[in-house]
């Protein structure tokens, strides 16, 4: 099942959300300081391909830095991919068959607003 809402969800939503992380870690890299939000945004690029069957969990040795970089990750980019999360996310439960992609984009919502300090993991 999770292959088949993955393939699903790859083809409605994740490549243009994947696509939207993608661009925020290209940007995040050019400058030198922000080069680790680029690689938290390319980490969530490649949870938002393929998202069902690992979830996002807190590290435990993020500190007060991960939470300074969170605000400033909210302003520049973070803010504006959520939008995109609630916008396609509210559009594809408008169908039956869409609500549990829809779902799986509002699960992305927490993760897009602070991903530092954070670690995807497979479900067993």
């Amino acid at each position: 099942m999770r292959l088949v809402l993955n393939l699903i969800w790859l083809v409605f939503s994740g490549l243009w959300m994947a696509l939207g992380y993608l661009v925020a870690g290209v940007v995040c890299c050019i400058l030198i300081v922000t080069i680790p939000f680029g690689i938290a945004s390319f980490r969530i690029a490649a949870y938002a391909l393929w998202p069902f069957g690992r979830t996002v969990v807190d590290r435990r040795d993020a500190g007060a830095g991960s939470l300074l970089g969170n605000v400033v990750w909210f302003v520049f980019a973070g803010l504006w991919l959520t939008i995109g999360h609630i916008l396609s996310g509210i559009a594809l439960c408008i169908t039956i068959i869409g609500i549990p992609l829809g779902l799986a984009n509002f699960k992305l919502i927490p993760v897009s607003l602070m991903p530092l300090g954070k670690e995807i993991v497979d479900l067993p």
